[in-house]
């Protein structure tokens, strides 16, 4: 009798779970709905524009983003009018943020997408992952933000925030990591409002739970924290093991026409990085006099490229390259390290 009366009126664990759930859920759609960003893809439900958003987000920051996102959507405002454009044209309009992969593989999505769904952006999780360059996160993103659906998400803000929130062992490159956060996404994400509680997961990892020197301060889920409690934020997750940086030194041959100063410009093929973009000729090692150095990171990789300019008379273009005068280089998808070449060139 004892231990019933000890027991009388205490909520087992696994009721006291989902009570801490909605709380965390109601503090953090609160914050967002009073805290968030003017983001152009937050003033839309249109599902079209919310995916290119995410799809320009991927391993982009929000502030490169913003601008990129309102020429794209001007210039495609429909998936139709996406689909209907020249891959040229799509691959100029991305040009400069980086990633090109991604850029083709929205175009051919788009295709997709009305060829066998009339246009319309399916909302179920199994045909929009079967869309090139949608995952699981953007699958997710997706369904809640666009579709109003109770869909997890997890990226590296919030894999940041759930980490420190449940004090996860494990880092970034672990299976059973991951498998925990996602299952943890599932569990908190709300019927109720998603679109918000998803957006605030995010937007918090952005602007308060930091990789260094998070703002617990002002954090709506400080007292949810379990690393907040420990006193140990920037323990969760731990960093993930820097990749060796491989220094590349190259040579841009530069042939410039003598009549008009048009470039010989090379097309990356469909088995290459960024392929589909114009560049100038790249070769190892050196050759005639360098009149300039750039320099440009990808990655784990450091690029110093000297410039080399041979003047030739022109004639005919071999197959995969192409002349281009100047009026017409600024309409074509050049590789950024071809831009910084040019304006060496032009300064």
């Amino acid at each position: 009798m004892r231990g019933r009366a000890t027991l009388r009126g205490v909520k087992k664990p696994s009721e006291r779970k989902p009570e801490r759930g909605r709380a965390l859920a109601g503090a953090l759609v609160r914050w967002f709905r009073a805290s968030n960003r003017d983001l152009p893809w937050r003033r839309t439900r249109d599902p079209y524009a919310i995916w290119v958003s995410e799809i320009m987000l991927q391993q982009t920051r929000v502030e490169a983003v913003v601008p990129y996102y309102d020429r794209f959507v001007a210039r495609f405002p429909t998936v139709h009018a996406l689909a209907d454009a020249p891959l040229d044209d799509v691959l100029h309009a991305w040009s400069g943020l980086g990633y090109y992969r991604r850029a083709r593989q929205l175009h051919a999505a788009a295709a997709l997408v009305v060829h066998e769904h009339a246009g319309t952006l399916p909302s179920e999780e199994d045909a929009l992952r079967a869309l090139p360059g949608i995952g699981r996160y953007t699958a997710g993103a997706i369904r809640s933000i666009a579709f109003g659906h109770a869909a997890p998400i997890v990226d590296g803000n919030v894999a940041r925030v759930l980490s420190r929130l449940f004090a996860l062992k494990g880092g970034p490159g672990q299976a059973s990591w991951e498998k925990r956060l996602w299952a943890l996404a599932a569990q908190l994400v709300p019927a109720a409002d998603p679109s918000a509680f998803n957006q605030g997961l995010m937007e918090l990892g952005a602007t308060v739970c930091l990789p260094r020197a998070p703002r617990c301060d002002v954090c709506p889920l400080a007292k949810f924290c379990k690393a907040h409690a420990l006193g140990r934020q920037e323990a969760f997750p731990p960093p993930k093991p820097r990749a060796k940086v491989e220094r590349v030194e190259q040579t841009a041959v530069v042939r410039r026409r003598a009549r008009d100063g048009g470039i010989l410009l090379r097309q990356r093929g469909d088995d290459e990085h960024n392929a589909g973009m114009w560049e100038v000729a790249l070769v190892d090692g050196c050759e005639g006099e360098v009149i300039a150095v750039i320099r440009h990171a990808i990655l784990a990789n450091e690029y110093r490229i000297a410039v080399v300019v041979e003047e030739v008379r022109g004639g005919r273009a071999p197959r995969g390259f192409r002349w281009a005068p100047p009026g017409e280089r600024e309409r074509l998808a050049l590789t950024t390290i071809t831009k910084k070449i040019l304006r060496k060139l032009e300064a």
